[in-house]
């Protein structure tokens, strides 16, 4: 979209960015250029052109950086300049620490992704050649091109919530690997157990009756199978009643009693083979408390944040959904559109032409990663209970002209999902699925369903 001029709306948009990276990076300050590592930064000063104005190592820990920015307002007042702009890569933690350092002394901070101070490095002199010194004058350079970023300012609710996502995240990873290793194992030793239903490790029955035969019984078939059917069933009950369940599914429970018998699997190693399983079965009982307790509280900071109602307005979209995608985001105001929200993502189209030429469109691959999981993980709840996404995810599959894959539909629903978080929380307004139907997809839908 464009205007008289021939300004389009990213023309705008990159022209504002631009704008407030101007704000703190004032032509009357000098610009500090910092390499941070352990106990050893790098520290140099240099004016708009990349000219060295000074530079020094400091054989601190980040903490103690404050000498050096002091030391670094004293050389830039004796070169005729107003202030400082303080710059660094944001890498581990330290440049957080840099940042409340830069702030108590009232000097503008910004930050240079490390990818852009690679390229860099290679334009440099064509080589790979990385030194302290060097990347720090290329951290200052690129600063002064306008090529950083406004980091997220610090704020306890939001900073509380992105720490819990991580936690979470992080907790999700080890009951997939630890239900993994459960599969693995039994798939070697003792196959027919995870036959016995379609997703044993969604089945309460299943989970309780191998907790018997393992911990009970210690593996033991001889034993478990001496208690007969009815006196299992009965072991099974109390084991499903003090997990707070109710009664168990008979067929997968009967099912397993009958599979005491197979004899198919490495008999050999069996026995250590299934008491490493009952441990794994005990740390992944542990990791979904663990789990449980962090999705609560990150439910609570939610509603701390007022932003309960508003994202779980979106049909199909559940609290915890919108917490974990929340806690990779940040807060949605400080992106100026939606779109820059899934650029976050890396869920933005990749356009490729020139000329007459037009190549295939990917999805950047750049940003977060683990925003990207967070709103995939969210497609496949939202796209059945969701009437909007799934009427959109048929337009997507089933159109005669640029047909998706179902993965890609799949990925534009998850980008889609971002935008409607962003508008709902940065409007405060619920969801309304009239606005967030596009018109196309009305269309299909009035024809598909034969509507005239």
């Amino acid at each position: 979209m464009t205007n008289g001029n021939g300004v389009s709306r990213g023309d705008r948009n990159r022209n504002a960015r631009l704008a407030r990276l101007r704000e703190l990076v004032p032509l009357e300050n000098a610009i500090v250029g910092i390499d941070l590592a352990d106990n050893k930064q790098m520290v140099v000063v240099t004016d708009h052109d990349s000219k060295v104005l000074a530079r020094k190592t400091f054989r601190c820990r980040a903490w103690d950086l404050g000498v050096a920015l002091d030391w670094v307002a004293e050389r830039a007042t004796a070169n005729g300049f107003a202030g400082v702009t303080v710059s660094c890569e944001p890498t581990g933690h330290r440049w957080r620490v840099l940042g409340r350092l830069a702030a108590d002394r009232s000097m503008p901070f910004v930050c240079v992704q490390p990818m852009q101070t690679s390229w860099a490095r290679r334009s440099e002199d064509l080589t790979f050649d990385k030194t302290d010194d060097k990347d720090a004058i290329l951290i200052a350079r690129l600063t002064a091109q306008l090529r950083g970023y406004v980091p997220e300012p610090i704020d306890e609710t939001w900073g509380r919530l992105r720490h819990l996502g991580a936690r979470r995240e992080q907790l999700v990873t080890d009951a997939g690997g630890q239900i993994q290793q459960i599969r693995d194992l039994l798939e070697c030793v003792w196959p027919a157990a995870l036959e016995v239903a379609q997703q044993p490790f969604r089945s309460k029955t299943w989970v309780a009756a191998m907790w018997v035969i393992l911990d009970r019984d210690g593996g033991d078939f001889d034993r478990t199978r001496r208690l007969g059917a009815a006196r299992f069933e009965h072991a099974v009950r109390r084991e499903i009643s003090k997990r707070g369940g109710q009664k168990p599914c008979l067929r997968i429970l009967r099912n397993l009693y009958r599979a005491l018998s197979d004899p198919a699997g490495v008999l050999a190693h069996r026995p250590g083979a299934l008491e490493r399983v009952q441990l794994l079965l005990e740390d992944w009982a542990h990791t979904q408390d663990k789990l449980a307790d962090t999705e609560q509280r990150m439910v609570a900071v939610l509603d701390e944040l007022k932003l309960t109602a508003l994202v779980t307005s979106i049909t199909g979209i559940s609290a915890v959904g919108a917490a974990a995608i929340l806690a990779e985001t940040g807060d949605p105001n400080r992106f100026a559109t939606a779109r820059a929200l899934v650029k976050h993502a890396g869920l933005a189209p990749r356009e490729k032409s020139s000329g007459t030429f037009t190549g295939r469109t990917k999805l950047t691959g750049q940003g977060r990663p683990r925003l990207r999981v967070a709103a995939w993980r969210t497609v496949w709840g939202a796209q059945r209970a969701n009437p909007v996404y799934g009427a959109r995810y048929r337009h997507l599959t089933t159109r005669e002209n640029n047909r998706l894959k179902p993965t890609q539909a799949q990925t534009v629903i998850a980008a889609a999902i971002l935008r409607h978080i962003h508008a709902v929380v940065t409007t405060g307004q619920v969801w309304d699925p009239e606005i967030a139907t596009p018109l196309r997809v009305k269309i299909f839908e009035a024809g598909w369903l034969g509507i005239h």
